[in-house]
């Protein structure tokens, strides 16, 4: 029998109360300090790479997902306040805009894959090990990251591959685009109505309690980001029939805002960094890439618009639902639109990836 005695955990590792705990406080001092700094979308992007950062070298980062599913409800549903009568009517003359959109977004996906295959499947330096097909086209659709990767898994993909490049493509998206906006001095361009600004108490609760259910239902229904979809969703269709109850706290957003940086951050583990660095390597190139090739997107549809680029661009881009959704809010630039782009590209996304699978590499 051994006679060393058992290694002590360390409290924090043992104690899931207090590495939320701790991440919180980390969050709260990131975003304190980017706000000291006026840097863009100071209370999503300071907790997103403070508690990246700390997952990365091993520290106690942690995410609880009861938080994370308050803050997409609470996001989800200030969005849909945007979406007054006057501007689903304009939201719907833009229906050609929204196709060419998936349409677009369809293709970038394919051609990202096809490029990482190429660049990694062949012999030389660049060669990632076991690197199939599979992996490649889920690692590669503009959306539904977690959905993408539960799919790759299914038709035997890397999964941690898959899930890496999506990471990374978010992250780098949420925030390349808001500090170039900043530096270009692009804000407050939406000439949209805010909706409502008046904070009801009694309205706020009953607006909660709609907007929870109609997470609930998308929870049930086992439908992808069920507690934004959801709540964007009663939102929306309150506001649009004008039916208008509360303004959100402006301390609510910034609260959810926070939770969803976490939730973001906590995906780069100490193994992240050790995971095949050539192909985080391309990951970003072609992220950046695809930033670029959307800017250009943006510019020619601006020139068939009302909208400015920097509205269409948030639209187009690569990035999540909700953190593209956030920036536009913060920003003012665009919401309703921004929102309805990337809610169709989802949804097209998670409808299409398999049979296009499928009808590319499998018939």
């Amino acid at each position: 029998m051994s006679s060393n005695p058992a290694p002590i955990a360390s409290p924090w590792r043992s104690s899931a109360p207090l590495r939320i705990a701790l991440t919180l406080l980390l969050a709260l001092a990131a975003a304190g300090l980017c706000l000291a700094l006026r840097t863009p979308l100071p209370w999503m992007i300071g907790p997103l790479l403070a508690t990246a950062v700390l997952s990365m070298l091993g520290g106690p980062a942690e995410s609880w997902t009861p938080l994370r599913n308050t803050g997409q409800w609470i996001i989800g549903g200030a969005l849909g306040l945007y979406f007054t009568p006057q501007v689903v009517s304009l939201v719907a003359g833009l229906w050609w805009a929204v196709a060419l959109n998936i349409v677009w977004a369809l293709a970038l996906g394919l051609g990202f894959g096809a490029w990482l295959y190429r660049v990694h499947h062949g012999p030389g330096m660049l060669h990632v090990s076991g690197l199939s097909r599979v992996t490649t086209y889920f690692a590669s659709p503009i959306g539904a990251a977690s959905e993408m990767t539960l799919m790759g898994e299914r038709h035997g993909a890397q999964t941690d591959l898959v899930a890496s490049a999506h990471s990374l493509r978010v992250l780098l998206v949420t925030l390349i685009i808001p500090f170039g906006f900043q530096w270009a001095g692009l804000r407050g361009l939406d000439m949209s109505p805010p909706g409502l600004r008046e904070v009801h108490w009694p309205q706020l609760a009953v607006l909660a309690l709609l907007t929870g259910l109609g997470a609930w239902a998308m929870v049930l229904l086992k439908r992808t980001n069920p507690w934004f979809i959801g709540a964007l969703l009663v939102s929306l269709l309150l506001t649009a029939w004008d039916i208008r109850l509360s303004a959100i706290p402006q301390a609510m957003t910034n609260a959810a805002q926070l939770l969803i940086g976490i939730s973001l951050g906590v995906r780069f583990t100490s193994g992240f960094v050790h995971l095949a660095p050539r192909w985080l390597a391309s990951v970003a190139l072609a992220t950046v890439g695809m930033i670029v090739l959307c800017a250009g997107l943006a510019w020619a549809l601006a020139q068939f618009t009302h909208l400015h680029w920097a509205t269409l661009l948030l639209g187009t881009s690569p990035g999540g639902i909700a953190e593209m959704s956030i920036t536009a809010k913060v920003l003012q630039l665009g919401v309703p639109v921004v929102t309805a782009f990337h809610v169709t590209r989802l949804a097209a996304v998670l409808l299409l990836a398999e049979p296009l699978y499928r009808w590319c590499y499998r018939r």
